[in-house]
């Protein structure tokens, strides 16, 4: 049943003459997709391990070169997890962002149809609802860019680095907590079906709950425990 979902081609369109729910969502000018779940998904994990390789390997070989302090596994991952995370933001959802008309292209690019894929697990992108544009907005605009940010004050070592994970982490919980509660209190009714809620709305997105979550932490130890030593160096 698994497999059928992933290989089924994602064109069949349902009452209303798109694949989204609710049936009675006004699309205009709809293009079915034309590209499969698989054919989205692999270039999207492919990519995703290019990038983590890069950092890993410039991180352990490049930064730590002539350093009298050495980078962390704990940090390289980190910075792994900055750069999958603010390329997400000012890639793949500034493509939602600038391309409104994702939904009636002719000749849709490969992101189109990363979003009508998505769609179907929640179809507030397809109708573009401002609480999930607002989401993008900051996405796009305040936590892509501070999450390259991050990946430069942890190479660098600069003072502000947990600062600034903390702060950025709360904003990813926030988001998500926005995102989930939002569609619950409209009535959880934007999904085609329970592949789709598990894989996509569920699955996708909680790596951006759980992995925020635990870098908060770590960093709020890190602060305090810089905290602590200033003042006892001060008494």
């Amino acid at each position: 049943e698994l497999a059928r979902s992933l290989l089924a081609h994602p064109s069949m369109a349902a009452i209303g003459g798109h694949p989204y729910s609710p049936s009675d969502i006004e699309l205009p000018g709809f293009v079915p997709q034309q590209l499969s779940p698989l054919q989205l998904v692999v270039p999207l994990i492919g990519t995703s391990l290019l990038v983590i390789t890069v950092i890993w390997l410039v991180s352990g070989r490049v930064l730590n070169t002539g350093r009298s302090a050495r980078l962390s596994k704990a940090d390289r991952l980190i910075m792994c997890w900055w750069a999958i995370t603010g390329l997400t933001n000012l890639i793949i959802e500034a493509s939602f962002l600038f391309t409104p008309n994702y939904l009636t292209k002719e000749s849709p690019s490969f992101f189109d149809e990363i979003w009508k894929e998505y769609s179907k697990a929640d179809s507030r992108y397809a109708s573009r609802d401002t609480t999930i544009v607002a989401i993008e907005v900051i996405a796009v605009f305040l936590r892509g860019p501070a999450s390259l940010l991050a990946i430069y004050a942890i190479a660098s070592r600069k003072s502000y680095s947990y600062i600034l994970q903390f702060s950025v982490c709360m904003g990813h919980i926030c988001a998500m907590l926005v995102y989930y509660i939002t569609a619950y209190l409209d009535g959880m009714n934007f999904c085609v079906s329970p592949f789709y809620f598990w894989t996509y709305f569920v699955g996708a997105n909680s790596p951006w709950v759980v992995i925020p979550t635990l870098i908060a932490i770590r960093s709020w130890k890190l602060i305090s425990q810089s905290f602590h030593s200033s003042k006892v160096n001060q008494d």
